[in-house]
């Protein structure tokens, strides 16, 4: 079933509509970061789990911290974001 549909004929079909879609000069580029995701995506796919543990001695230090700084940056109001209008 798959065998049919990488036939040369249907290739260059889908070439010729990748064409006039993205035009000759956007071709390459799309190319580019298609290989460079698939790439990416083979080097996640075989690099160890990292896994991220804190020292103990940390997580003792996190949890005496007071969280009185915490309480107080939550109540303090956020000031207006300003939009940026293009003209």
């Amino acid at each position: 079933m798959l065998g049919e549909l990488f036939q040369p004929m249907h290739l260059l079909l889908i070439l010729v509509i990748a064409l006039l879609l993205f035009g000759p000069g956007k071709l390459p580029q799309i190319a580019a970061n298609m290989g460079k995701s698939i790439r990416e995506f083979k080097s996640a796919l075989s690099a160890p789990d990292e896994v991220k543990v804190a020292a103990p001695a940390q997580q003792a230090e996190a949890q005496a911290a007071p969280q009185a700084p915490q309480a107080a940056q939550a109540a303090q109001p956020e000031a207006p974001k300003q939009e940026q209008k293009s003209a």
